[in-house]
């Protein structure tokens, strides 16, 4: 509000001539890891990430990642998979070129956006719906969404406490809004109503896999998660028990979601269990990639329009088909209250 206020009485003139521009720094790309201090160039500005990020676009952050450090000149920064000055506007799909998880294209054949969710050697985005999502931008210079909050979470605080009203103090709302820069096609795909849906959807499983973000660790913990694998279980036999808002178990799931954040899950299993962050990442982690014995991801399934009930096949398909109904329609119960909260239709199939 200060910097507002001054506005009005700073002339133009103050502003730093071209000739005092910074070097542009490397273009910030959405596929790098970026950690706090590094600078990358977005947009004609160079920019700093305040903390580790990926996939962020500098500049449409609601948790504001990225620090503007000022106009640059000289280089190129353009981003990757960025693109958009103040519009939504991005480069158009290519065949055959290389696309990483969060770079945006325009399909020119129906004028639509396409986030990618998982890396391709450019499928077709109308096509390879595993690697692409369509892609909702609200006209900021490539946001997407309609945002809940100051977060640009579709889901606010306030509705988060709604939701966790006993919740362990761990499950930190802004765990959940800093894991989300790791998957941005989260909760911003499919306009507003699919958006609520999807997060609806995901927040009543983690509701019910943790009794309401009550619990980070599995209860029992004998179970001998260790898969013969080549890479062992380096942290002892018993230590890949569930934990998290999905309880991920089993030292290959540890070792995937581990790659896929950029820590060593593997060796540090703890790290679900004392950092939010991370936590929360490795349940977006099994989002996008889980089917269980289903044949789509839970993100898939909210966006792609197959409904709540493959959420549940995808997550623990041991209690569809009449293998478990009262758990499942908890589950069921637990998204249509969240649901109700955003002030969204649960629509349709909701059970498997």
């Amino acid at each position: 509000m200060l910097v507002g206020a001054l506005g009005l009485f700073v002339p133009v003139a103050t502003a730093q001539p071209a000739a005092a521009e910074a070097a542009c720094a490397a273009a910030w790309s959405a596929s790098a890891v970026y950690t706090g201090g590094m600078t990358a160039s977005y947009n004609g500005d160079n920019w700093s990430a305040k903390w580790w990020t990926q996939g962020d676009i500098p500049g449409n952050n609601g948790q504001a990642v990225w620090a503007d450090q000022g106009a640059c000149s000289g280089g190129s920064s353009g981003g990757s998979g960025g693109g958009g000055t103040g519009s939504c506007s991005y480069p158009a799909w290519v065949a055959g070129q290389n696309y990483n998880v969060g770079d945006i294209v325009t399909y020119t054949a129906n004028g639509q956006l396409y986030i990618a969710t998982n890396a391709n050697p450019g499928y077709d985005p109308t096509i390879s719906t595993w690697y692409w999502s369509p892609y909702t931008c609200s006209g900021s210079g490539g946001g997407g969404g309609t945002g809940g909050g100051t977060s640009g979470f579709v889901v606010s605080e306030a509705q988060f406490d709604q939701m966790f009203p006993g919740r362990n103090s761990f499950y930190t709302y802004s765990g959940l809004v800093a894991a989300l820069s790791s998957y941005p096609a989260f909760a911003t795909t499919g306009g507003t109503t699919v958006e609520k849906q999807e997060a609806a959807a995901f927040l009543a499983n983690v509701d019910h896999e943790t009794g309401g973000l009550v619990y980070i660790n599995e209860i029992d913990q004998s179970g001998d998660y260790c898969a013969s694998e080549s890479y062992g279980c380096p942290a002892g036999t018993y230590a890949y028990y569930g934990r998290g808002p999905l309880q991920i178990s089993w030292n290959f799931n540890y070792y995937a979601a581990g790659q896929a954040l950029g820590q060593d899950l593997l060796d540090n299993p703890n790290l679900v269990s004392t950092n939010a962050a991370v936590s929360w990442g490795t349940a977006l982690w099994y989002w996008f990639t889980g089917t269980g014995n289903g044949s789509v991801t839970s993100h898939q399934a909210m966006v792609g329009g197959s409904g709540f009930g493959a959420t549940i096949r995808a997550i623990n398909d041991i209690e569809c088909n009449g293998g478990n109904s009262a758990e499942m329609q908890d589950r069921v119960n637990d998204y249509e209250s969240f649901a109700s909260i955003l002030g969204v239709s649960p629509g349709g199939n909701l059970t498997c």
